[in-house]
């Protein structure tokens, strides 16, 4: 029986290498993991003209056969036929970006070198032409001495051209031609930039516009302050955008309460329904129009191609701290959810580089926080103008953030000076080009970020708050008792209470800080419930979390508050998903107790001084 050729898929990441085996594949592909590696393995069936089936596999993004990561490893093994099980590819097909050729064109050399009957795939061609590139793949395959077809994988153009590449690559092959590309690193960049010009027949005004933009926002010294200028700006519109959004919600929340008083007799259904589900889960709810401005914003950076430029930029200050330039994307996506970001920490090549990020993760302010920081912000901060267009309420979200950055880069340089103890390692990072966001794909971003909210609020969220009402409810007060004080979550806050008070905490504070570990958000519903219960008549009952934190908390409690929730450990989906990546509980208990020492102490430092300045 006569073996499947089979063909390989290699290149530098963002080539579109996985869009290219898609098209070709279709639905005739299957994935798994390598055998003993957690690296996902794409394979699928290619049907050449003549109706051969050859077996495609989609390897892993490279930006050199030195392996750096275990995703190139296993890209170099199956390359170079090392790899148990797996037969070294009869063709490999080099993929590589049309509108970043100098950059790709240095793997290129090294994939070369193999002597192995090689196509070029010339990806992404409409894009170089949009951004004002006109290209000669002839001059590029004359250069490289094997055969270039230019494709566009997503409109599936040029696929019939490269099937029939590959169906003749091996009659073709060069065995002397890989003999010019025993070069250095340097000879293979300076080699690079020249075959890179020569393919290139002409640039356009934008072409140079965009290199000049670059140039601005790049810049070691004018590209920070326009980030920073940037971030401000999101925190600003975060209030002020979403303010009538949110009071509408807030009063579409009352005005249904008040309905469900005035039409259900009173009782335990009311009760749960005004108190337990309304009040609850309600006032997480209105703090939907800020997690979609938020998010807004954070797609269109990465649409636009702004995002990885700010993740260049950040890169002097991670190896400052002793970090790879590697960790700012898991730290970057920790803004979302720490659980994906720790998860993407699995790039990092370096152990100790690996578990740092892992555990300085949590202090990334999530979106969870963002409904705990606006409601006490709203609460505490007055409404007022401290400049043209600045609010004081948006001023001190920025200063949250900013908190848990700082926060961040100082524990990571702490860490990697004892525990962790090893040298920063450098990144390779590719550009995107820049491109208008289409309004199809914000809203479908926005539709599913903001899907994950409300899902939340109606599961965990619902469940918590539910559990915490019926130990806020039972037993039932004595007449003249507080319900708080006669509750059995009412003991449980006592025991609390003493351990929390030093730092400004009062009674419901100590009580909101234990559901609050099942998901953040959870400590605004776990507050609206416990004074809901607790309120004597249903006018107070009816009033909004806002309104009663601004009535019952001083200032030095709230910022008290805000301080811990900069530090506090994150919830215990992310425990665990940090009890799975470090393969045990030995780091997840250390960062659990560093981050709650963090926290206590932070918050008892802010409400210490804010009562000695008279706050």
């Amino acid at each position: 029986m006569t073996r499947k050729r089979t063909a390989a898929l290699v290149g530098n990441p963002n080539a579109g290498k996985s869009a290219l085996f898609n098209a070709l594949t279709g639905a005739r592909q299957k994935i798994a993991n390598y055998p003993g590696v957690t690296v996902e393995r794409k394979a699928g069936r290619l049907m050449l003209p003549s109706g051969e089936p050859v077996e495609l596999i989609d390897l892993p993004g490279s930006y050199s056969f030195d392996a750096a990561s275990p995703d190139e490893e296993v890209t170099r093994k199956v390359v170079h036929g090392e790899f148990e099980g797996e037969a070294q590819p009869d063709v490999i097909i080099l993929v590589v970006d049309a509108a970043n050729l100098e950059q790709h064109l240095v793997f290129a050399q090294e994939v070369l070198e193999l002597g192995r009957p090689t196509i070029v795939a010339l990806n992404m061609i409409d894009l170089a032409e949009r951004d004002g590139l006109t290209l000669d793949p002839a001059a590029l395959s004359a250069a490289l001495g094997v055969p270039v077809v230019s494709t566009v994988a997503v409109r599936r153009r040029g696929l019939a051209e490269l099937a029939a590449a590959i169906a003749e690559a091996e009659t073709h092959a060069d065995e002397e031609a890989h003999r010019q590309w025993h070069l250095t690193l340097p000879e293979r960049r300076l080699s690079a930039k020249h075959m890179a010009r020569a393919a290139i027949l002409s640039k356009s005004t934008r072409h140079t516009i965009e290199n000049g933009v670059d140039r601005v926002l790049l810049n070691p010294w004018i590209g920070p302050v326009i980030l920073f200028a940037l971030l401000f700006v999101i925190f600003q519109a975060v209030f002020a955008w979403a303010t009538p959004f949110a009071d509408a919600l807030e009063a579409g929340v009352a005005s249904l309460s008040q309905g469900v008083s005035d039409s259900v007799p009173s009782g335990f259904l009311r009760d749960f329904l005004t108190e337990g589900v309304l009040a609850g889960v309600g006032s997480v709810v209105v703090f939907l129009p800020q997690i979609v401005i938020l998010f807004f914003f954070i797609l269109v950076m990465e649409a636009s191609g702004y995002m990885a430029r700010a993740a260049f930029l950040m890169d002097r200050l991670m190896a400052g701290v002793g970090l790879s330039g590697k960790s700012f994307i898991p730290l970057l996506s920790s803004f979302a959810c720490a659980i994906p970001g720790i998860m993407a920490t699995r790039s990092i090549p370096d152990a100790k580089d690996r578990l740092t990020t892992i555990l300085v993760a949590p202090l990334m302010t999530c979106s969870a926080r963002l409904p705990v920081y606006a409601v006490i912000i709203a609460a505490v901060i007055p409404d007022t103008r401290v400049g043209p267009g600045i609010g004081l309420q948006g001023l001190v979200l920025f200063a949250l953030y900013l908190a848990g950055i700082v926060g961040a880069m100082v524990v990571a340089l702490v860490l990697r000076n004892t525990v962790t103890k090893g040298a920063a390692s450098g990144f390779i990072m590719e550009m995107p080009r820049y491109q208008m966001p289409r309004i199809k794909d914000l809203a479908i971003g926005l539709w599913q970020r903001a899907w994950v909210f409300l899902r939340r609020a109606g599961t965990i969220i619902f469940t918590v708050t539910i559990v915490l009402w019926l130990m806020l409810s039972f037993p039932k007060a004595a007449p003249g008792e507080s319900q708080m004080d006669a509750s059995i979550a009412g003991k449980i806050a006592d025991v609390m209470h003493p351990v929390l008070e030093p730092i400004g905490f009062n009674r419901e504070i100590s009580l909101a800080l234990i559901p609050a570990m099942a998901a953040r958000e959870v400590a605004v519903s776990a507050l609206a419930t416990t004074y809901a219960v607790d309120a004597e008549d249903e006018d107070v009952a009816a009033a909004g979390v806002t309104d009663k934190i601004a009535a019952l908390w001083s200032l030095p409690t709230a910022l008290a508050f805000l301080a811990w929730f900069v530090f506090a450990p994150q919830c215990i989906s992310t425990i665990a998903v940090a009890r799975r990546e470090t393969n045990g509980w030995k780091w997840p208990a250390f960062m659990i107790g560093y981050l709650f020492a963090l926290a206590y102490a932070f918050a008892g430092l802010t409400f210490w001084i804010a009562t000695a300045l008279g706050l």
